[in-house]
C-alpha cells in the first residue's frame, strides 16, 4: 500500500485527496508540521509527499522511499531542494495551472489601481472637505493605450497578463531568457534584454520563478535603471525584488508606484518601509485566491498524487 503524507495545508477539507488516495489504494497521513525535524519524522518511508509550506530538505528527501514523488500545492517550489531530489531519484511536481487566470486578473487589478490612483483618490475624498478637487487636480495619469507594460517572465501567467493589457491597447515588451521570440511575437509580445525592459516600461510586472539567479533580480541598481515614474507590480515571488529599495525609490519619487502581493518575509514585518510608502498598494499574498482556483488546486494535486501511486506518467514534473 503506497503511503501518502500531507505535511501541511490550509484547506477546509481534503475530500479530493481522500478520494484519490482511496481509489489508488493508498494510506493517507495528514498533519500540520513545517519544522524540518517534524517533517523528517512524519515523511519517513513515504511514497508521496504533498505540502504547502513545509521545507523538503535533503534530509527529508533521504528518508523517502525509492522513487518517491513530492507535490507542492502551488506554482513555486522554492521550499524543496530540487537538486537533491533529482540526485536522490525523487520526482518533484507542482500545480502550475490551477489559478493562472486568477493571478493574472489580480495582477492587472493592481496595475490599474496604482496607475489610476484609486487608493489616493479614495483617501483624499474621505479625509478632507476639498479632497474631491484636490484629487482631480493632482492626478497625472496616462491613457492605457499610451503605456508600455514590461514583463519579467513570460510563462502562463505573464502571457495572460499580456493579453489582458493588450485589450486596453497597451504595448507589451518582455524579458525571458528561456522564451521563443517568434512565439511571443505571434502574441504581440516583443522580447528584449532586461535592461531595455527596465528602461522602456511604464508598468513593470514580475512573473519569474525564484531561484539563485533571480533572487533580487530587481535590486536597488536595477530599480534605479527604470525610467522615472515606472510602476512595479509583483504577484510572483517576494524575493525577486528588494522591497526596501523599492520603498525608498517610490518615496523619493523615482518610482511612480508599487502594487505588491508578495514579500521577502510574510507576513510583512512591522515597521517595514512599504507600510508607509506613498502610491503603494499591498495585498496579502492573495492573488491566487478564488473559489474556483482553490478547487482546482486540490483536485489537480490529488490527481497527480493518484498518478504517482499508480505508477502512471506524472503531469507536472519539474525535474528529470
Amino acid at each position: 500500500m503506497p503511503k501518502v503524507v500531507i505535511t501541511d495545508h490550509e484547506f477546509p477539507h481534503l475530500k479530493a485527496e481522500e478520494k484519490a488516495a482511496a481509489e489508488a489504494g493508498a494510506e493517507l497521513v495528514v498533519d500540520q508540521v513545517t519544522d524540518e525535524a517534524s517533517v523528517i519524522a512524519l515523511t519517513r518511508s513515504a511514497d508521496v509527499v504533498m505540502l504547502c509550506y513545509a521545507p523538503i530538505t535533503e534530509a527529508v528527501l533521504a528518508g523517502l522511499n525509492p522513487g518517491a514523488v513530492v507535490i507542492r500545492y502551488g506554482i513555486g517550489y522554492d521550499t524543496i531542494d530540487v537538486e537533491a531530489a533529482t540526485r536522490l531519484g525523487v520526482r518533484v511536481c507542482n500545480v502550475p495551472d490551477y489559478g493562472a487566470a486568477t493571478v493574472a486578473d489580480h495582477t492587472v487589478m493592481l496595475m490599474l489601481s496604482v496607475l489610476r490612483r484609486v487608493a489616493e483618490f479614495d483617501a483624499a475624498i474621505r479625509q478632507a472637505p476639498d479632497g474631491w478637487a484636490v484629487a482631480a487636480r493632482s492626478a497625472s495619469i496616462p491613457a492605457l493605450s499610451d503605456i508600455t507594460v514590461g514583463l519579467v517572465g513570460t510563462g502562463q501567467i505573464g502571457r495572460l497578463v499580456a493579453a489582458r493589457v493588450q485589450a486596453f491597447g497597451s504595448r507589451v515588451v518582455a524579458h525571458d531568457p528561456y522564451a521563443d521570440a517568434g512565439v511571443l511575437a505571434g502574441e504581440g509580445i516583443r522580447l528584449a534584454p532586461l535592461a531595455e525592459v527596465l528602461e522602456s516600461a511604464d508598468v513593470l510586472s514580475l512573473h519569474a520563478p525564484l531561484n539563485a539567479s533571480t533572487h533580487y533580480l530587481l535590486d536597488a541598481e536595477a530599480l534605479r535603471r527604470t525610467k522615472p515614474g515606472t510602476i512595479v507590480v509583483n504577484t510572483a515571488r517576494g524575493g525577486l525584488m528588494d522591497t526596501r529599495a523599492a520603498a525608498e525609490l517610490v518615496t523619493e519619487g523615482h518610482l511612480g508606484g508599487l502594487g505588491l502581493d508578495v514579500f521577502e518575509t510574510e507576513p510583512l514585518e512591522a515597521g517595514h518601509p512599504l507600510r508607509t510608502a506613498p502610491r503603494t498598494l499591498l495585498t496579502p499574498h492573495a492573488a491566487f485566491y478564488s473559489e474556483r482556483s482553490l478547487i482546482n488546486l486540490q483536485q489537480y494535486a490529488a490527481d497527480e498524487m493518484k498518478r504517482a501511486c499508480l505508477g502512471e506518467t506524472l503531469r507536472c514534473q519539474v525535474n528529470r
